[in-house]
């Protein structure tokens, strides 16, 4: 039965190249739009180079004070000494890192300026994320001890300060008036990747990292691998004992707080919560994005029920005679509602393709350096569920009308 209705809707297709042309126009379009959204967004929160370990990593960014009135409140990144002593003393952790949020310097090269984005990291940086290096090697504990004056460098910084491709381990960059010894060359992060993008990557102790500031705010964020995903509740509850038992006199830290609020979050849970810190400002957040797909896929299915409905009004005498002999309304139904997920999927293959060539041009453009948009299998596999929630939108409507028709109206039609 299957096999008969997917030979009428292919005999169908051919009956009206127009109407076949709009249909799969306005599909592939709007599909096409949606993958390369959906390979965005896994691009933003997916587990990607360099943070290869992202499914497993719990992130711990922002340490919020507040009054007992919730009258005032103050909110930033959290000092490097009390993440040392509340992130890297959890047991159930294989690994913590503590990094700074990327600052901002200049370096010259033949009286030209290079503006460089720069980090400030601990040895465990380097095993927590998955930098490649194309050539020498991560600083250590022992470079870190002993104050040496090291940095590792992206391959884009590499050929604009010394020459494309060249070996410059070893070598020296000045960087604000400091001279460093190049130490390793990696692989660039997206900018994307707010916590591992930089163009240079310095230990802890260099210049200017401000690591020995203290209280609780700072300029420092961490960043906790576990041993495997499911042990991460395990990890999130020894951190919020960490964080329970700390005295009202730290919470207050000079000022008249008494509330304190850190939380290890996975990924895109540390995401939202920058932008949306209770419930309600969450549901609004998921509003606004549930309205925006609605809108993507929901007016141009309305557009396409209106393109069904005169495609199969044409088809209503061969509905008057199947049901003349004998067809039910639910045959019918399901009979148009196969044709349109396959003219669907026809144009979810078009859309595909589509879809490869857009991203290959936003990773070749250089608008997100090191730009690595894929339709990998997650995203291949929700642009199937698209295809056939698409479908049905566009056809369940029209194909409800057609089968309800009585056998003398479908005739005269």
């Amino acid at each position: 039965m299957l096999s008969n209705y997917i030979k009428i809707a292919w005999k169908v297709l051919l009956r009206h190249p127009f109407y076949t042309f709009i249909t799969l126009f306005g599909i592939s379009l709007t599909l096409t739009v949606l993958m390369v959204i959906t390979s965005f967004l896994d691009h933003l929160f997916g587990t990607h180079y360099p943070e290869v370990n992202r499914d497993r990593s719990l992130y711990i960014g922002t340490v919020l004070q507040q009054d007992s009135a919730h009258t005032s409140m103050s909110s930033g990144p959290a000092a490097f000494g009390f993440l040392v002593k509340h992130a890297k003393s959890l047991k159930s952790a294989e690994r913590v890192t503590i990094l700074s949020n990327f600052s901002f310097s200049n370096t010259y090269i033949h009286g030209k300026k290079i503006k460089l984005n720069t980090k400030f990291t601990d040895a465990d940086f380097w095993y927590v994320t998955g930098f490649q290096f194309l050539e020498g090697k991560p600083y250590n504990e022992a470079n870190i001890k002993n104050g040496d004056q090291v940095a590792v460098i992206t391959d884009a910084l590499r050929d604009q300060y010394f020459e494309k491709g060249a070996s410059v381990v070893g070598k020296n960059i000045e960087i604000e008036n400091v001279i460093y010894r190049v130490i390793g060359v990696v692989k660039g992060s997206p900018p994307t990747r707010v916590y591992t993008y930089s163009d240079v990557y310095f230990p802890y102790t260099a210049p200017k990292s401000n690591y020995q500031d203290k209280g609780m705010r700072g300029r420092y964020i961490a960043i906790v691998l576990a041993k495997k995903a499911s042990d991460i509740p395990e990890i999130q509850a020894e951190f919020d004992n960490h964080i329970g038992s700390i005295s009202k006199e730290e919470i207050r830290d000079g000022q008249q707080f008494t509330v304190l609020i850190v939380r290890a979050d996975r990924y895109f849970d540390h995401f939202l919560n920058t932008f949306a810190r209770d419930d309600t400002q969450k549901a609004l957040f998921y509003s606004i994005i549930g309205l925006v797909l609605l809108m993507v896929m929901g007016l141009p299915a309305i557009n396409l029920v209106n393109v069904n409905v005169s495609r199969i009004l044409e088809r209503a005498s061969e509905i008057g005679v199947r049901k003349a002999f004998g067809a039910p309304s639910k045959a019918l139904l399901w009979q148009f509602i196969i044709e349109n997920v396959f003219i669907t999927f026809i144009g979810g293959m078009f859309a595909l393709a589509l879809s490869l060539l857009v991203i290959s041009m936003i990773n070749a453009s250089g608008w997100i350096a090191y730009a690595d948009l894929t339709i990998n299998f997650s995203v291949f596999l929700i642009s199937i569920g698209v295809c056939l929630l698409f479908g049905l939108l566009s056809g369940v409507l029209p194909a409800f009308r057609m089968s309800r028709l009585k056998i003398a109206e479908a005739l005269k039609v």
